[in-house]
């Protein structure tokens, strides 16, 4: 077993991400400059390589998304359940800067990070209203096999 790292990000990361964050802020308030957004949706993709996290408003016009692979894992640590707790923590810090304050949490997927992404989006502070399920389910299979003739 190699050593863990966690990824670390330098100073210049870092800055470079509160811009896009206080571009995504200010284009919003552009957007919307009477009134501001108090609650919003939370889509969270999960697969069995990747996970998405995306926040838009009522309306479903996306405001910000982060994804594992965006954040800088690579492989099959995009789909780990850490990968998606460090996702749902960089699309809360968006939250926190836009001030929304309730929020729908819709969950796609069948992967590994869709709980710890909802358990970390709650223990940030936020008001979920509601967790739906929209995971497409087959309602009636494949075509059986046809009968073998000898």
């Amino acid at each position: 077993m190699g050593k863990k790292r966690i990824i670390q990000k330098s100073e210049e990361e870092l800055i470079k991400e509160r811009e896009k964050v206080d571009a995504a802020v200010s284009r919003e308030s552009k957007v919307t400059p009477s009134r501001k957004i108090k609650e919003g949706r939370v889509y969270i993709s999960s697969s069995y390589n990747n996970t998405i996290v995306t926040l838009t408003d009522p309306q479903g016009r996306v405001l910000t998304w982060s994804s594992a692979g965006s954040i800088g894992f690579k492989g099959t640590k995009k789909a780990t359940p850490f990968a998606a707790s460090k996702v749902a923590e960089a699309v809360s810090q968006t939250i926190e800067k836009l001030g929304i304050e309730k929020l729908n949490v819709f969950v796609r997927g069948i992967g590994g990070g869709r709980e710890s992404a909802i358990r970390s989006l709650a223990a940030k502070g936020f008001e979920i209203d509601s967790i739906t399920d929209l995971t497409p389910v087959p309602h009636d299979g494949p075509r059986p096999k046809k009968v073998r003739r000898v």
